[in-house]
């Protein structure tokens, strides 16, 4: 309990130190212009809250964010275990795949709005900072899979299907379930800068650019912290589920060790 209540008092501490630095900076620079009071900030927000619009638009960046996301977790999944099956597509995907993880997002936000209206732009640049994360991730998670655990799973005569379930996920879902928490921040920020440059209907990003546009620093910053927030909530709310999801195959493995028993 003590140690909680350390973690939560230097929680507040760095926040309360972050926004003394920001009004110091404000009363530093002396211009609302170039840069907004933390009161402000929090009044535009506020304000923001409070319409139907915001809520609106929040909501059409999630649920962009979600297809993006999914998409390119179920690409990345069914690409690895390809990959893993033939060893010439992992020479064939694998280059590619590399090319697009080093490649600035921008470069793909630009030449997709050459071929794709701007609220398909915001998905496809989701999915390709997905793909490349989960891909990399599940074929080390395969390659590291104990040899005398498949030793076994012959001997026993598992067949595929068991081999996959009982010996290849077990070995690939840690490294699976991190690079899914670290890609589903990215993939929302990601959509979020295609939607700046894309500037479709009902998203962040176009609200970030009209406020931009129009010199309105409270409200850029406002949407700002919204960004952070949702991108904040999300990777929390990945973690919960996944404590969630591993505390109740735990205990159904204990419920059946118990009846086995």
């Amino acid at each position: 309990m003590r140690a909680e209540k350390r973690r939560w008092a230097g929680k507040c501490f760095s926040a309360l130190f972050w926004l003394c630095l920001w009004a110091l900076c404000y009363r530093a620079v002396g211009q609302d212009l170039l840069l907004a009071s933390p009161a402000q900030v929090a009044a535009r927000l506020a304000s923001l809250a409070g319409e139907a619009a915001f809520w609106q638009t929040v909501a059409a960046s999630l649920l962009r964010t979600v297809l993006a996301y999914a998409l390119g977790v179920g690409a990345a999944v069914v690409l690895a275990g390809a990959c893993s099956a033939l060893p010439l597509l992992r020479d064939v995907f694998g280059p590619a795949l590399a090319v697009v993880r080093a490649t600035p997002v921008t470069s793909f936000i630009i030449l997709a709005l050459v071929w794709l209206r701007s609220d398909k732009v915001p998905v496809l640049t989701g999915f390709l900072m997905v793909l490349p994360i989960v891909y990399a991730n599940l074929m080390e998670g395969i390659a590291s899979t104990d040899p005398q655990l498949l030793e076994m799973a012959r001997l026993y005569r598992f067949g595929a299907l068991r081999t996959l379930l009982h010996v290849y996920v077990p070995s690939a879902l840690p490294t699976f379930a991190a690079a899914c928490e670290a890609s589903i921040g990215l993939c929302f920020k990601a959509t979020v800068a295609a939607e700046v440059l894309g500037v479709p209907r009902s998203a962040i990003g176009t609200r970030l650019y009209n406020a931009k546009i129009y010199l309105e620093t409270d409200a850029l910053l406002a949407w700002t912290v919204v960004v952070i927030c949702v991108s904040m909530a999300l990777e929390r709310l990945f973690v919960l589920a996944l404590h969630a999801l591993s505390r109740r195959g735990a205990a159904k493995g204990e419920a059946e060790h118990a009846r086995s028993c």
